[in-house]
Protein backbone atom coordinates (compact mmCIF):
# COMPACT_ATOMS: atom_id res chain seq x y z
CA UNK A 1 0.00 0.00 0.00
CA UNK A 2 1.33 3.46 -0.94
CA UNK A 3 2.33 5.77 1.89
CA UNK A 4 0.65 9.17 1.79
CA UNK A 5 2.83 12.29 1.88
CA UNK A 6 1.55 15.83 2.38
CA UNK A 7 3.92 18.61 1.34
CA UNK A 8 3.25 22.09 2.68
CA UNK A 9 4.03 24.79 0.13
CA UNK A 10 4.79 24.56 -3.57
CA UNK A 11 8.14 26.28 -3.97
CA UNK A 12 11.07 24.78 -5.86
CA UNK A 13 12.18 22.56 -2.97
CA UNK A 14 8.64 21.27 -2.37
CA UNK A 15 8.05 20.37 -6.02
CA UNK A 16 11.48 18.77 -6.17
CA UNK A 17 10.77 16.63 -3.09
CA UNK A 18 7.35 15.72 -4.49
CA UNK A 19 8.87 14.49 -7.76
CA UNK A 20 11.44 12.27 -6.06
CA UNK A 21 8.90 10.82 -3.63
CA UNK A 22 6.35 10.17 -6.36
CA UNK A 23 9.05 8.39 -8.34
CA UNK A 24 9.57 6.13 -5.32
CA UNK A 25 5.92 5.19 -5.25
CA UNK A 26 4.54 7.55 -2.61
CA UNK A 27 1.13 9.17 -2.99
CA UNK A 28 2.04 12.88 -2.85
CA UNK A 29 -0.22 15.87 -2.33
CA UNK A 30 1.08 19.46 -2.34
CA UNK A 31 -0.90 22.09 -0.40
CA UNK A 32 -0.28 25.73 -1.36
CA UNK A 33 -1.77 28.68 0.55
CA UNK A 34 -1.74 31.00 -2.47
CA UNK A 35 -3.75 30.70 -5.67
CA UNK A 36 -0.88 29.53 -7.88
CA UNK A 37 1.97 27.04 -7.35
CA UNK A 38 5.59 28.17 -7.15
CA UNK A 39 5.96 29.54 -3.62
CA UNK A 40 8.04 32.70 -3.85
CA UNK A 41 8.50 32.14 -7.58
CA UNK A 42 5.30 33.74 -8.79
CA UNK A 43 4.32 36.08 -11.59
CA UNK A 44 2.55 39.40 -11.64
CA UNK A 45 0.72 40.39 -14.82
CA UNK A 46 -0.85 43.73 -15.64
CA UNK A 47 -1.86 45.50 -18.85
CA UNK A 48 0.19 43.13 -21.02
CA UNK A 49 3.30 43.28 -18.77
CA UNK A 50 4.69 40.19 -17.04
CA UNK A 51 7.02 40.23 -14.03
CA UNK A 52 8.71 37.42 -12.12
CA UNK A 53 8.16 38.57 -8.53
CA UNK A 54 10.50 35.96 -7.08
CA UNK A 55 13.80 34.63 -8.47
CA UNK A 56 14.91 36.33 -11.67
CA UNK A 57 18.43 34.91 -12.19
CA UNK A 58 18.92 31.51 -13.82
CA UNK A 59 22.37 30.25 -12.79
CA UNK A 60 23.90 26.77 -12.53
CA UNK A 61 22.10 25.23 -15.51
CA UNK A 62 23.84 21.94 -14.77
CA UNK A 63 21.85 21.56 -11.53
CA UNK A 64 18.57 21.93 -13.43
CA UNK A 65 19.72 19.41 -16.04
CA UNK A 66 20.67 16.99 -13.29
CA UNK A 67 17.27 17.43 -11.65
CA UNK A 68 15.28 16.67 -14.79
CA UNK A 69 17.79 13.97 -15.73
CA UNK A 70 16.95 12.09 -12.53
CA UNK A 71 13.53 11.48 -14.12
CA UNK A 72 14.90 10.63 -17.57
CA UNK A 73 13.86 14.00 -18.88
CA UNK A 74 15.64 17.11 -20.15
CA UNK A 75 15.17 20.81 -19.41
CA UNK A 76 14.31 21.33 -23.07
CA UNK A 77 11.31 19.02 -22.66
CA UNK A 78 9.67 21.70 -20.50
CA UNK A 79 11.11 25.13 -21.30
CA UNK A 80 13.70 26.81 -23.51
CA UNK A 81 16.71 28.82 -22.43
CA UNK A 82 18.76 31.65 -23.88
CA UNK A 83 22.24 32.52 -22.67
CA UNK A 84 22.44 36.25 -22.04
CA UNK A 85 25.18 38.41 -23.52
CA UNK A 86 26.02 40.30 -21.51
CA UNK A 87 25.04 38.17 -18.56
CA UNK A 88 24.73 41.42 -16.66
CA UNK A 89 26.08 44.95 -16.51
CA UNK A 90 27.44 46.83 -13.49
CA UNK A 91 27.29 50.62 -13.15
CA UNK A 92 29.83 52.38 -10.97
CA UNK A 93 29.31 55.93 -12.19
CA UNK A 94 27.37 57.88 -14.78
CA UNK A 95 27.66 56.05 -18.11
CA UNK A 96 30.61 54.07 -16.71
CA UNK A 97 29.83 50.40 -16.53
CA UNK A 98 31.41 46.99 -16.97
CA UNK A 99 29.63 44.30 -18.94
CA UNK A 100 30.07 40.65 -18.02
CA UNK A 101 29.96 38.78 -21.32
CA UNK A 102 28.81 35.27 -22.12
CA UNK A 103 32.30 33.74 -22.38
CA UNK A 104 35.33 33.74 -20.14
CA UNK A 105 37.40 35.32 -22.90
CA UNK A 106 35.05 38.32 -23.05
CA UNK A 107 35.20 38.66 -19.27
CA UNK A 108 39.02 38.44 -19.23
CA UNK A 109 39.10 41.23 -21.82
CA UNK A 110 36.72 43.39 -19.76
CA UNK A 111 38.87 42.93 -16.66
CA UNK A 112 42.07 43.72 -18.56
CA UNK A 113 40.56 46.92 -19.93
CA UNK A 114 39.69 47.97 -16.39
CA UNK A 115 43.09 47.12 -14.90
CA UNK A 116 46.18 45.93 -16.77
CA UNK A 117 47.31 42.48 -15.62
CA UNK A 118 43.96 41.53 -14.11
CA UNK A 119 43.08 39.02 -16.85
CA UNK A 120 45.86 36.66 -15.80
CA UNK A 121 44.87 37.01 -12.13
CA UNK A 122 41.26 36.26 -13.02
CA UNK A 123 42.21 33.11 -14.96
CA UNK A 124 43.97 31.73 -11.88
CA UNK A 125 41.12 32.82 -9.61
CA UNK A 126 38.47 31.17 -11.80
CA UNK A 127 40.48 27.95 -11.99
CA UNK A 128 40.37 27.72 -8.18
CA UNK A 129 36.67 28.63 -8.22
CA UNK A 130 35.99 25.86 -10.74
CA UNK A 131 37.84 23.34 -8.55
CA UNK A 132 35.67 24.38 -5.61
CA UNK A 133 32.53 24.23 -7.76
CA UNK A 134 33.29 20.65 -8.73
CA UNK A 135 33.80 19.71 -5.08
CA UNK A 136 30.73 21.57 -3.83
CA UNK A 137 28.07 21.15 -6.49
CA UNK A 138 29.00 17.68 -7.63
CA UNK A 139 29.45 16.29 -4.13
CA UNK A 140 29.11 18.27 -0.90
CA UNK A 141 25.74 19.95 -1.48
CA UNK A 142 24.14 16.56 -2.10
CA UNK A 143 24.84 15.54 1.49
CA UNK A 144 21.99 15.95 4.01
CA UNK A 145 23.78 17.91 6.74
CA UNK A 146 23.51 15.19 9.38
CA UNK A 147 27.11 15.29 10.57
CA UNK A 148 30.34 17.34 10.27
CA UNK A 149 31.96 14.20 8.90
CA UNK A 150 30.11 14.86 5.63
CA UNK A 151 32.45 17.79 5.00
CA UNK A 152 35.63 15.75 5.47
CA UNK A 153 36.82 14.35 2.17
CA UNK A 154 40.29 14.08 0.61
CA UNK A 155 39.34 17.07 -1.57
CA UNK A 156 38.05 19.31 1.23
CA UNK A 157 40.99 18.57 3.53
CA UNK A 158 43.18 20.24 0.91
CA UNK A 159 40.82 23.23 0.94
CA UNK A 160 40.71 23.84 4.68
CA UNK A 161 42.17 27.31 4.24
CA UNK A 162 39.20 28.26 2.07
CA UNK A 163 36.83 27.44 4.91
CA UNK A 164 38.79 29.56 7.39
CA UNK A 165 39.28 32.59 5.13
CA UNK A 166 36.52 34.76 3.63
CA UNK A 167 35.42 35.71 0.14
CA UNK A 168 36.28 39.35 0.70
CA UNK A 169 39.76 38.54 2.00
CA UNK A 170 40.61 36.28 -0.92
CA UNK A 171 39.23 38.65 -3.54
CA UNK A 172 40.87 41.82 -2.24
CA UNK A 173 44.16 39.96 -1.82
CA UNK A 174 44.28 39.44 -5.58
CA UNK A 175 42.31 42.42 -6.92
CA UNK A 176 43.07 45.90 -5.59
CA UNK A 177 40.77 47.55 -8.13
CA UNK A 178 37.56 48.33 -6.24
CA UNK A 179 35.28 47.80 -9.21
CA UNK A 180 36.67 44.39 -10.11
CA UNK A 181 36.68 43.40 -6.46
CA UNK A 182 33.00 44.27 -6.08
CA UNK A 183 32.05 42.32 -9.21
CA UNK A 184 33.82 39.25 -7.80
CA UNK A 185 32.12 39.65 -4.42
CA UNK A 186 28.66 40.17 -5.93
CA UNK A 187 27.70 36.48 -6.55
CA UNK A 188 28.00 35.73 -2.83
CA UNK A 189 24.98 37.95 -2.23
CA UNK A 190 22.93 35.03 -3.59
CA UNK A 191 24.04 33.12 -0.48
CA UNK A 192 22.53 35.82 1.72
CA UNK A 193 25.61 36.95 3.63
CA UNK A 194 28.28 39.64 3.48
CA UNK A 195 31.41 38.63 1.55
CA UNK A 196 33.36 39.39 4.73
CA UNK A 197 31.34 36.70 6.59
CA UNK A 198 31.22 34.06 3.85
CA UNK A 199 33.83 31.28 3.70
CA UNK A 200 36.20 31.67 0.75
CA UNK A 201 35.27 28.17 -0.39
CA UNK A 202 32.05 29.71 -1.69
CA UNK A 203 34.03 31.41 -4.44
CA UNK A 204 32.62 28.54 -6.49
CA UNK A 205 29.82 31.04 -7.11
CA UNK A 206 32.28 32.97 -9.30
CA UNK A 207 32.55 29.96 -11.56
CA UNK A 208 28.78 29.65 -11.57
CA UNK A 209 28.71 33.28 -12.70
CA UNK A 210 31.59 33.61 -15.17
CA UNK A 211 32.11 29.98 -16.16
CA UNK A 212 28.51 28.81 -16.61
CA UNK A 213 26.86 32.11 -17.42
CA UNK A 214 23.49 33.77 -16.90
CA UNK A 215 20.46 32.41 -18.72
CA UNK A 216 16.87 33.47 -19.36
CA UNK A 217 14.01 30.97 -19.57
CA UNK A 218 11.58 31.87 -22.36
CA UNK A 219 8.56 33.70 -20.88
CA UNK A 220 10.36 34.21 -17.57
CA UNK A 221 11.46 32.23 -14.54
CA UNK A 222 7.90 31.12 -13.91
CA UNK A 223 8.18 28.85 -16.93
CA UNK A 224 10.58 26.76 -14.82
CA UNK A 225 7.87 26.39 -12.17
CA UNK A 226 5.35 25.46 -14.85
CA UNK A 227 7.75 22.87 -16.26
CA UNK A 228 8.36 21.34 -12.85
CA UNK A 229 4.65 21.27 -12.03
CA UNK A 230 3.94 19.57 -15.36
CA UNK A 231 6.55 16.90 -14.69
CA UNK A 232 5.33 16.43 -11.10
CA UNK A 233 1.79 15.85 -12.35
CA UNK A 234 3.12 13.35 -14.91
CA UNK A 235 4.64 11.51 -11.96
CA UNK A 236 1.31 11.52 -10.13
CA UNK A 237 1.69 14.47 -7.75
CA UNK A 238 -1.55 16.24 -6.82
CA UNK A 239 -1.56 20.03 -6.37
CA UNK A 240 -4.14 21.92 -4.32
CA UNK A 241 -4.05 25.73 -4.08
CA UNK A 242 -5.76 28.11 -1.64
CA UNK A 243 -4.99 25.62 1.11
CA UNK A 244 -3.94 27.29 4.37
CA UNK A 245 -2.33 24.77 6.70
CA UNK A 246 -3.29 25.72 10.26
CA UNK A 247 -1.74 22.89 12.23
CA UNK A 248 0.57 19.90 11.88
CA UNK A 249 -1.11 17.07 13.78
CA UNK A 250 0.93 14.87 16.12
CA UNK A 251 -0.07 11.78 18.09
CA UNK A 252 2.33 9.86 20.32
CA UNK A 253 5.35 11.65 18.87
CA UNK A 254 4.41 10.98 15.25
CA UNK A 255 2.80 13.24 12.67
CA UNK A 256 -0.61 12.09 11.51
CA UNK A 257 -1.48 14.83 9.03
CA UNK A 258 -2.44 18.48 8.90
CA UNK A 259 -5.42 20.72 9.52
CA UNK A 260 -6.30 22.72 6.39
CA UNK A 261 -9.00 25.37 6.29
CA UNK A 262 -10.43 23.84 9.48
CA UNK A 263 -10.43 20.25 8.27
CA UNK A 264 -7.94 17.49 9.09
CA UNK A 265 -6.22 15.64 6.25
CA UNK A 266 -4.56 12.40 7.32
CA UNK A 267 -1.08 11.56 6.13
CA UNK A 268 1.72 9.10 6.92
CA UNK A 269 4.43 11.70 6.30
CA UNK A 270 4.48 15.51 6.33
CA UNK A 271 7.17 17.54 4.56
CA UNK A 272 7.11 21.31 4.94
CA UNK A 273 8.66 23.51 2.30
CA UNK A 274 7.19 26.58 3.95
CA UNK A 275 9.36 28.92 6.01
CA UNK A 276 10.98 26.70 8.68
CA UNK A 277 10.12 28.97 11.61
CA UNK A 278 6.52 29.23 10.45
CA UNK A 279 6.32 25.47 9.90
CA UNK A 280 7.30 24.81 13.50
CA UNK A 281 4.77 27.38 14.70
CA UNK A 282 2.16 24.91 13.43
CA UNK A 283 3.30 22.54 16.20
CA UNK A 284 2.80 22.79 19.95
CA UNK A 285 5.83 24.51 21.59
CA UNK A 286 7.08 21.25 23.15
CA UNK A 287 7.15 19.62 19.71
CA UNK A 288 9.38 22.24 18.08
CA UNK A 289 13.04 21.62 17.39
CA UNK A 290 14.07 25.28 17.56
CA UNK A 291 12.79 28.04 19.83
CA UNK A 292 12.51 31.80 19.34
CA UNK A 293 15.89 32.38 20.97
CA UNK A 294 17.51 30.14 18.34
CA UNK A 295 15.93 31.99 15.42
CA UNK A 296 16.69 35.43 16.83
CA UNK A 297 20.39 34.57 17.03
CA UNK A 298 20.64 33.48 13.42
CA UNK A 299 21.95 35.61 10.56
CA UNK A 300 19.23 35.93 7.97
CA UNK A 301 19.61 36.87 4.36
CA UNK A 302 18.24 40.27 3.37
CA UNK A 303 14.69 41.18 2.69
CA UNK A 304 13.97 43.33 -0.35
CA UNK A 305 11.97 46.28 -1.53
CA UNK A 306 10.75 45.39 -5.01
CA UNK A 307 9.14 47.57 -7.65
CA UNK A 308 7.32 46.25 -10.71
CA UNK A 309 7.06 49.06 -13.23
CA UNK A 310 5.40 49.25 -16.62
CA UNK A 311 7.18 51.78 -18.86
CA UNK A 312 5.63 53.43 -21.90
CA UNK A 313 8.89 53.26 -23.87
CA UNK A 314 12.01 51.18 -24.40
CA UNK A 315 14.95 52.00 -22.13
CA UNK A 316 18.54 52.62 -23.16
CA UNK A 317 21.99 52.12 -21.69
CA UNK A 318 21.04 49.13 -19.55
CA UNK A 319 21.21 45.33 -19.95
CA UNK A 320 18.63 42.67 -19.08
CA UNK A 321 20.27 42.39 -15.63
CA UNK A 322 21.89 45.62 -14.42
CA UNK A 323 23.52 46.27 -11.06
CA UNK A 324 23.98 49.78 -9.71
CA UNK A 325 27.05 49.84 -7.47
CA UNK A 326 27.69 53.58 -7.64
CA UNK A 327 27.50 53.98 -3.85
CA UNK A 328 29.44 52.43 -0.98
CA UNK A 329 29.03 48.63 -1.04
CA UNK A 330 30.18 48.14 2.56
CA UNK A 331 27.96 50.89 3.97
CA UNK A 332 24.88 49.33 2.43
CA UNK A 333 25.90 45.93 3.82
CA UNK A 334 26.24 47.43 7.31
CA UNK A 335 22.67 48.72 7.12
CA UNK A 336 21.53 45.13 6.53
CA UNK A 337 23.68 43.10 8.90
CA UNK A 338 25.39 45.34 11.49
CA UNK A 339 22.94 48.11 12.23
CA UNK A 340 19.58 47.20 10.69
CA UNK A 341 18.08 50.31 9.14
CA UNK A 342 17.03 51.68 5.79
CA UNK A 343 20.19 52.37 3.74
CA UNK A 344 21.05 56.03 3.29
CA UNK A 345 22.38 55.40 -0.22
CA UNK A 346 21.11 52.06 -1.50
CA UNK A 347 22.68 49.76 -4.01
CA UNK A 348 20.01 48.42 -6.30
CA UNK A 349 19.38 45.95 -9.10
CA UNK A 350 17.41 46.49 -12.27
CA UNK A 351 15.86 43.72 -14.34
CA UNK A 352 14.54 44.56 -17.82
CA UNK A 353 13.39 41.15 -19.11
CA UNK A 354 11.51 42.57 -22.10
CA UNK A 355 14.88 43.55 -23.60
CA UNK A 356 15.41 39.82 -24.16
CA UNK A 357 11.89 38.41 -24.17
CA UNK A 358 9.17 40.20 -26.15
CA UNK A 359 6.47 38.30 -24.25
CA UNK A 360 7.23 40.25 -21.07
CA UNK A 361 5.86 43.62 -22.29
CA UNK A 362 3.68 45.10 -25.04
CA UNK A 363 5.52 46.20 -28.19
CA UNK A 364 7.46 49.41 -27.72
CA UNK A 365 7.18 49.24 -23.94
CA UNK A 366 9.48 47.90 -21.19
CA UNK A 367 8.99 45.78 -18.10
CA UNK A 368 11.18 47.17 -15.32
CA UNK A 369 11.81 45.34 -12.05
CA UNK A 370 13.88 47.17 -9.40
CA UNK A 371 15.17 45.60 -6.19
CA UNK A 372 16.81 47.15 -3.11
CA UNK A 373 18.28 44.69 -0.57
CA UNK A 374 17.25 45.70 2.97
CA UNK A 375 17.47 44.32 6.48
CA UNK A 376 14.77 41.80 7.42
CA UNK A 377 12.37 42.96 10.10
CA UNK A 378 12.73 46.71 9.57
CA UNK A 379 9.75 49.06 9.39
CA UNK A 380 7.84 48.81 6.14
CA UNK A 381 5.45 51.59 5.22
CA UNK A 382 3.99 53.14 2.09
CA UNK A 383 5.91 56.31 2.91
CA UNK A 384 9.24 54.45 2.90
CA UNK A 385 8.37 52.63 -0.31
CA UNK A 386 7.52 55.89 -2.02
CA UNK A 387 10.68 57.58 -0.74
CA UNK A 388 12.95 54.83 -2.05
CA UNK A 389 11.13 54.59 -5.36
CA UNK A 390 11.98 58.24 -5.98
CA UNK A 391 15.58 57.66 -4.88
CA UNK A 392 16.26 54.76 -7.23
CA UNK A 393 14.36 56.22 -10.20
CA UNK A 394 16.34 59.43 -9.90
CA UNK A 395 19.61 57.47 -9.72
CA UNK A 396 18.58 55.28 -12.65
CA UNK A 397 17.86 58.36 -14.75
CA UNK A 398 21.13 60.04 -13.75
CA UNK A 399 23.37 57.01 -14.30
CA UNK A 400 21.87 56.02 -17.65
CA UNK A 401 21.23 59.57 -18.93
CA UNK A 402 17.57 59.19 -19.81
CA UNK A 403 14.14 60.13 -18.56
CA UNK A 404 12.29 57.27 -16.85
CA UNK A 405 9.76 58.64 -14.40
CA UNK A 406 7.59 60.36 -16.97
CA UNK A 407 7.23 57.04 -18.83
CA UNK A 408 5.83 55.14 -15.83
CA UNK A 409 2.43 53.67 -16.67
CA UNK A 410 2.07 51.95 -13.30
CA UNK A 411 4.16 50.69 -10.41
CA UNK A 412 3.51 48.04 -7.78
CA UNK A 413 5.69 47.35 -4.76
CA UNK A 414 6.45 44.35 -2.57
CA UNK A 415 8.37 44.56 0.71
CA UNK A 416 8.82 43.16 4.23
CA UNK A 417 5.14 43.13 5.15
CA UNK A 418 4.29 41.30 1.94
CA UNK A 419 6.96 38.64 2.47
CA UNK A 420 5.38 37.99 5.86
CA UNK A 421 1.75 37.95 4.71
CA UNK A 422 2.29 36.12 1.41
CA UNK A 423 4.96 33.60 2.44
CA UNK A 424 4.94 33.53 6.26
CA UNK A 425 8.57 34.60 5.99
CA UNK A 426 10.52 35.04 9.23
CA UNK A 427 11.01 38.83 9.68
CA UNK A 428 10.10 39.18 6.02
CA UNK A 429 13.39 37.74 4.78
CA UNK A 430 13.57 37.21 1.02
CA UNK A 431 16.31 34.59 0.72
CA UNK A 432 16.28 32.47 3.85
CA UNK A 433 19.18 31.98 6.23
CA UNK A 434 22.61 33.26 5.24
CA UNK A 435 25.39 30.77 4.50
CA UNK A 436 27.96 32.00 7.01
CA UNK A 437 30.64 29.67 8.39
CA UNK A 438 28.52 28.85 11.44
CA UNK A 439 25.38 28.36 9.33
CA UNK A 440 26.76 25.95 6.76
CA UNK A 441 25.90 22.29 6.11
CA UNK A 442 25.34 20.40 9.39
CA UNK A 443 25.09 23.71 11.29
CA UNK A 444 21.84 24.65 9.54
CA UNK A 445 18.36 23.63 10.77
CA UNK A 446 17.83 19.94 10.09
CA UNK A 447 15.86 18.40 7.25
CA UNK A 448 14.35 15.91 9.69
CA UNK A 449 12.42 16.96 12.80
CA UNK A 450 14.34 16.46 16.02
CA UNK A 451 11.24 15.50 17.95
CA UNK A 452 8.46 14.30 15.65
CA UNK A 453 8.63 11.10 13.65
CA UNK A 454 7.81 11.37 9.93
CA UNK A 455 8.01 15.18 9.92
CA UNK A 456 10.54 16.79 7.57
CA UNK A 457 11.53 20.23 6.31
CA UNK A 458 12.99 21.48 3.04
CA UNK A 459 13.90 24.82 1.48
CA UNK A 460 16.21 27.77 1.91
CA UNK A 461 16.31 27.78 5.73
CA UNK A 462 17.70 24.26 5.82
CA UNK A 463 20.29 22.30 3.81
CA UNK A 464 22.02 23.27 1.55
CA UNK A 465 20.90 26.93 1.64
CA UNK A 466 19.38 29.84 -0.29
CA UNK A 467 18.93 29.99 -4.05
CA UNK A 468 16.94 28.10 -6.67
CA UNK A 469 19.54 25.39 -7.49
CA UNK A 470 20.06 24.64 -3.76
CA UNK A 471 16.26 24.42 -3.40
CA UNK A 472 16.13 21.69 -6.05
CA UNK A 473 18.88 19.86 -4.19
CA UNK A 474 17.14 20.36 -0.84
CA UNK A 475 14.06 18.61 -2.20
CA UNK A 476 16.15 15.66 -3.34
CA UNK A 477 17.90 15.45 0.04
CA UNK A 478 14.71 15.43 2.09
CA UNK A 479 13.18 12.80 -0.19
CA UNK A 480 16.24 10.60 0.42
CA UNK A 481 15.60 10.85 4.17
CA UNK A 482 11.92 10.03 3.81
CA UNK A 483 12.77 7.10 1.56
CA UNK A 484 16.38 6.07 2.29
CA UNK A 485 18.12 4.26 -0.59
CA UNK A 486 19.03 1.34 1.71
CA UNK A 487 15.35 0.51 2.24
CA UNK A 488 14.39 0.36 -1.41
Amino acid sequence: MKKNVIIIGSGFSSISAACYLAKEGYSVQILEKNSTPGGRARQFKKDGFTFDIGPSWYWMPDVFEKFFGDFDRKVSDYYSLKKLDPGYEVYFDQMESIKIGDTLEKIYTAFELEEKGSALKLKKFIKKAEDNYNIAIKDLVYRPGLSPIELITPATVKKIGYFLSTIKKEVTKEFSNTRLSQILQFPVLFLGAKPSNTPAFYNFMNFADFGLGTWHPDKGMYSVVEGMVKMAKELGVEFKTNQTVEKICVENGKTTGVVVNGKKINSDVVVSGADYNHSESLLDPKERGYNDIYWNKKVFAPSSLLFFIGLDKKVENVSHHTLFFDVDFDEHAKSIYDNPEWPKEPLFYGNFPSMTDKSMAPEGKEACFLLIPIAPGIEDSEEMRSKYFNIVIKRLEHLTKQSIKDAVLFKESFCVNDFVSEYNSYKGNAYGMANTLLQTAFLRPKLKSKKIKDLYFTGQLTVPGPGVPPALISGKLVASLVSPPTTK
